[in-house]
């Protein structure tokens, strides 16, 4: 029996959808953060790539990847670019040659120093809220995280 179109949208409008509302506020943050990486040739996963390398020199490309939640296969061909434009380099660890190590160059690092996102903190409109929101999020990410590394484990 099929259900009415009032019945059959009850409760399901996108807007209530919190998936939909991190999703979109994502593309918002993809389109805000474009104007400013465009003038520096950058995506935005390269430049996210780039700050997490100054956090912390001499990574390896997997716990890069770890760190940025991208797998070596999309990773690799972005720091290949990263290198070709003189913001990295790459080496082979000398004690593993199997491990690539990454790090900035002087180049990097005085482009990641311009700190390009710092004017989309205002633009958030969150003003003080803005570490608790950016918490919050994190704090998501990492209980459905959790949640979907126990929901694999239990199908083992």
């Amino acid at each position: 029996m099929a259900r009415s179109p009032k019945a059959a949208g009850k409760g399901r409008k996108l807007s209530n959808f919190l998936c939909f509302a991190v999703y979109s506020a994502n593309l918002a943050f993809g389109r805000a953060y474009k104007p400013l990486l465009d003038k520096v040739g950058l995506t935005y996963t390269q430049y996210i790539a780039l700050v997490a390398l100054s956090e912390e020199d001499e990574q390896t490309v997997s716990a890069l990847g770890e760190k940025l939640f991208l797998e070596s296969n999309t990773l690799t061909p972005i720091l290949k670019k990263l290198e070709q434009t003189g913001y990295i380099r790459r080496h082979r660890d000398p004690a593993d040659e199997r491990q690539v190590r990454v790090s900035l160059t002087p180049g990097g690092r005085k482009l990641i120093e311009q700190d390009l996102g710092e004017s989309l903190i205002e633009a958030t409109g969150l003003g003080d809220d803005f570490p608790v929101v950016q918490k919050t999020v994190s704090t998501l990410r990492d209980n459905l995280l959790r949640a979907t590394q126990t929901g694999a484990e239990k199908k083992r």
